[in-house]
């Protein structure tokens, strides 16, 4: 029998147009002999399933449900495509949790650690995990150059604490340009994390659970033809992304096994995508992302094809170990 899955996607964030291109993409995907899949736009002022003719159709929060024609609709498993809030940052675990309903990402704690670029760096520095220098700013904090700079050094980034997509994210080379790279910053989020420039190697691990264990997979050197690693060179084309990494034997056995550490400290499950930079030969870990991007360009998918996984098995595996 054909299990029902619903696709969550959109999201209340500035990434919401990624997720739509990931969600659909999973939607394109699932073999339809298998399952049952079905469109589920989450906007702060609605959640709508979303038919083959663009009819929308409300969810019952209750229960994640659908009525159509008169015919209730429940379903099996979610899968998760929503990049940033809510579906990252732990807020739609947590309800689904309460309602007991199976879904592909990782568990509300997790998300929520993760999705807090600062928490997540305090919780994994005790293990040995290496990152860069920052510096933290709230919205309600008097902004001291200064310090930032004293601490931080030039140039370095300005970073939105909760965001993804590398929206609010500015490299500064000037202390003068500080304050406005945090008003940039705090157009996305209400705290900011200002970190040192790593010069080295930067690289993305992506790390799954698949078929009952975790899974590293090939790694892909980002070589931005932008200053950094900003949206252009994410979406628009303005990077190389280069799978496998051109990295010596030892770079690759380093950051390998810290991705695995860093998922497993963690208690991850699900998909995630790691961003390190090589500094001085050793790994430096920039941030964690819980729902990286699952479009037919996006980097984990890449990274699964080098390792002979397609995308439907992708994603059939990640629906299946939800289920289980």
């Amino acid at each position: 029998m054909k299990k029902n899955i619903a696709i969550i996607m959109g999201g209340y964030s500035s990434e919401y147009q990624i997720s739509l291109k990931s969600g659909n993409v999973v939607y394109e995907t699932l073999d339809a002999s298998k399952y049952n899949a079905y469109r589920i736009h989450i906007f702060k002022d609605k959640w709508v399933y979303v038919d083959s003719n663009d009819a929308e159709f409300p969810i019952d929060k209750n229960d994640f449900s659908v009525t159509v024609n008169n015919s209730k609709i429940t379903f099996d498993c979610v899968f998760n495509a929503i990049h940033g809030s809510p579906g990252e940052d732990g807020f739609m675990q947590g309800y689904f949790k309460l309602i007991n309903m199976p879904h592909t990402s990782c568990d509300m704690y997790q998300a929520g650690i993760t999705f807090n670029k600062r928490d997540c760096l305090s919780v994994l520095k005790p293990y040995g995990i290496k990152t860069a220098e920052s510096y933290f700013v709230n919205l309600v904090d008097t902004i001291n150059e200064d310090a930032i700079v004293a601490k931080v050094g030039l140039p370095c980034f300005v970073k939105a604490n909760k965001a993804g997509s590398s929206f609010g994210v500015t490299k500064v080379h000037k202390k003068e340009d500080i304050k406005n790279a945090i008003e940039i910053a705090f157009k996305e989020d209400d705290e900011i994390i200002i970190e040192s420039f790593l010069e080295g190697t930067e690289v993305s691990v992506g790390v799954i659970s698949f078929k009952g264990e975790t899974k590293v997979l090939p790694i892909t050197e980002i070589v931005s033809e932008n200053d950094f690693f900003d949206y252009e060179a994410k979406y628009l084309g303005k990077s190389q992304e280069i799978t496998p990494a051109r990295l010596t034997k030892d770079q690759e056995t380093e950051v390998t096994a810290m991705a695995k550490k860093v998922y497993e400290v963690l208690k991850m499950k699900g998909f995630s995508r790691s961003e390190y930079i090589f500094k001085n030969g050793e790994p430096h870990l920039l941030e964690v992302n819980t729902v990286p991007g699952l479009t037919k360009a996006s980097i984990l998918p890449q990274q699964a094809a080098v390792a002979g996984i397609s995308l439907p098995e992708l994603f059939e595996n990640a629906i299946e170990e939800a289920i289980k």
